[in-house]
């Protein structure tokens, strides 16, 4: 029995941030060190931030990641740790890894399969490292070996799945399995999405078994660059068997998860399979070998517990309160920005924009405890005066109702409620005042009367828009971060004034459907994320039907009734736009699902969400930043590009309109 200590690192990272870093990467090293671990693979880029977009390509951040890598060698004494960076070499830029063994760099291994789908765009940057290619590269005078390589650490053979390099059919693994390694590690960066741990635990499992290997997975964690969550989750494996599996939605700078690796029971295993067809030293050119002694390490059995919060039937729900969370947490710190700002509607998506803010404090201090929680936001002033979690929420969090005649006691009371129970700051400002001296002014200007016969969706707009200024001045006053309440079934069919309710800093909910939202805020009314509990207040929120309350009180005016029923929507927007059916393709898979509906019915409600699709990009284009949360996603800047002039579908819709003649 041969037993090495592996350990997955996950950091919490900020592209460009060199000192925190630098200073994260020293941490979890000395931790790791404590444990007494002397594998450790650390995540993909994690010396420059993944998400340095262009900035990957100014020789200024090459330099300094070498910069930084060079003062992190000496701090590995005694150990081998792998630490990830952008490199040029020969004009082109390689997303690599090091790999460092007891205060020794070692040598770059470039990745091979690039991410350029949906939130990736690394081919924009980087260059893939071909398969057994090798070469050398300088770094501040002395020369290291780049490629496809396999490091042999003491007689233990290390090789790299980088990320994007585990995903694919042809995956590096299968070929470094026949080269003797015995440990694969994987830098990763993997963003958030509803359900994908369950996808990383299938392929390290599946490669630590096909491959008979030791198998590290290790993740970036918090909100890095401002849209994508990264969730941690580090794993460790071992022919097949999951040996030990790091929590998710931390809230501190790193979190360490350790193992004991049997290296010769990897290889008794490889020696079993038939297919197994060793590649021979001699033809193995990219080894680098080095001694390094492993201590001995007494066997230890220990349980992979799985979080409560992760069982039962309600992941999504908390994978939602938890990711939201800590994006709204890092965001807020890595902008400086000192508290957050709500138009508080008493609505549906106000209401659960206020939560998560809230949310977002009950569950970094319930992990980290009120004085680090204090500690990470030390820029706010006076926060360290908070004594409890609500007196932190009331400093950080502040909601405003702001009436119309059109406004109703009933969501003047529910805001307040709401506000109330999560111990926000609340304000109520009347805007009535202000929409009629616009209506005033505009009306004597054109010479006539605005009337809601003639000018119903101006006179609604107004009233939205008007809105915008008093809280863009409190958050100003506040110096805090103003957060739009638009979500992704409205930004889908431009139900949103901009300029209104899309007025913000950042749009935390534009990632997430009006269907979802409304079940998810039932659930925190009467159940909420494990460990924190319910907010019975949202009662007062869910038994409203969702409306704008933007007409006059005895027009009855509802979302649905304005558009058609949310479920209705989000469906044909996944046939549509995640689908990308056409019309006519639509209708045929949405009608069996909804007989309720004729023909005619269907077909108008598809007609109508191509339209308005068609209509409204250019408001999807001036959105505030918003999270991903999963292959939904509707942001242009990251998942979902639409022309913003286009043909409108005019001519699908006219065989729409064809096919439904024909049936009858």
């Amino acid at each position: 029995m041969k037993l090495v200590k592996a350990a997955a690192g996950v950091l919490n990272q900020t592209p460009l941030d060199w000192d925190t870093n630098l200073s994260n990467i020293l941490a979890v090293i000395e931790s790791a060190r404590r444990m007494g671990a002397t594998l450790l693979c650390l995540p993909e880029l994690c010396i420059s931030g993944y998400g340095c977009e262009d900035a990957f390509l100014s020789a200024g951040t090459q330099k300094a990641s070498q910069e930084i890598l060079l003062e992190i060698v000496p701090n590995t004494q005694g150990m081998i740790v792998s630490l990830g960076l952008p490199l040029m070499y020969r004009g082109a830029l390689y997303n690599t890894c090091c790999l460092v063994s007891d205060g020794q760099l070692l040598g770059f291994v470039g990745k091979q399969h690039l991410a350029g789908e949906g939130l990736h765009y690394e081919p924009r940057w980087f260059k893939r490292w071909p398969a057994e290619a090798r070469a050398q590269v300088d770094i501040a005078g002395t020369s290291y070996p780049l490629g496809d390589l396999v490091f042999d650490c003491g007689g233990v053979a290390i090789g790299f799945e980088i990320c994007e390099d585990a995903w694919v059919a042809n995956r590096p693994g299968a070929t470094l399995a026949k080269r003797g390694v015995d440990v694969l590690l994987n830098p990763s960066a993997s963003h958030f999405a509803f359900g994908k741990q369950e996808i990383r635990k299938r392929f390290v499992l599946e490669g630590s078994r096909a491959f008979q290997v030791g198998y590290i997975y290790a993740n970036l964690m918090g909100n890095e660059a401002g849209r994508a969550i990264y969730d941690g989750g580090a794993l460790i494996a071992a022919g097949g068997r999951m040996l030990a599996e790091g929590p998710r939605f931390s809230f501190a700078d790193y979190q360490l998860t350790v193992a004991d690796v049997d290296i010769e029971a990897m290889r008794l295993g490889r020696s079993r399979i038939t297919s197994y067809e060793p590649q021979l030293p001699g033809k193995e050119q990219n080894y680098i070998s080095v001694a390094f002694s492993f201590p001995d390490v007494v066997p230890q059995v220990v349980p992979v517990p799985q979080p409560a919060w992760e069982q039962g039937p309600t992941i999504k729900e908390e994978e939602f309160a938890r990711a939201l969370a800590l994006a709204l947490f890092d965001y807020l710190r890595k902008s400086r920005s000192r508290g957050f700002v709500v138009s508080l509607s008493g609505g549906a998506d106000s209401s659960a924009v206020a939560t998560l803010c809230a949310l977002s404090v009950q569950l970094a201090v319930a992990e980290l405890g009120r004085q680090q929680v204090i500690s990470k936001l030390s820029h706010i002033t006076d926060i360290d005066q908070a004594q409890q979690t609500t007196d932190l929420v009331h400093c950080l969090l502040s909601c405003v109702y702001q009436s119309t005649r059109n406004s109703s006691a009933v969501t003047r009371d529910a805001a307040q409620d709401v506000a109330r129970s999560l111990g926000a700051e609340f304000f109520e400002f009347s805007v009535d005042g202000l929409v009629q001296d616009y209506v005033e002014m505009v009306s004597a200007a054109m010479g006539r009367e605005l009337t809601w016969e003639r000018d119903d969706l101006a006179l609604q707009n107004i009233q939205a828009r008007v809105r915008a200024p008093g809280v863009w001045l409190l958050a100003n006053l506040r110096g805090a971060l103003l957060l739009a309440t638009s979500n992704r079934s409205e930004a889908a069919v431009g139900y949103a004034t901009m300029d209104g309710d899309t007025c913000g800093g950042l749009s935390p909910i534009a990632g997430i459907d009006k269907a979802f939202l409304r079940h998810w805020l039932r659930w925190m009314e009467s159940i909420g994320p494990r460990g924190v509990g319910a907010l019975p207040a949202l009662a007062a929120v869910n038994v409203q039907q969702p409306t704008a309350e933007l007409r006059p009180a005895e027009s009855n005016q509802t979302d649905e009734e304005d558009l058609m029923p949310y479920e209705l929507l989000d469906e044909i927007e996944r046939a549509a736009i995640r689908d990308k059916l056409t019309p006519v393709e639509v209708f045929q898979t949405m009608t069996p699902r909804h007989p309720q509906l004729n023909a005619e019915q269907m077909a108008a409600s598809i007609e109508r969400f191509f339209r308005l699709w068609s209509r409204n990009q250019w408001k999807r284009e001036r959105y505030a930043p918003s999270f991903h949360l999963d292959d939904e996603n509707l942001d242009p800047k990251t998942w979902c590009r639409f022309p913003i002039l286009s043909g409108g579908f005019q001519r699908e819709l006219r065989q729409l309109k064809d096919y439904v003649a024909n049936l009858a």
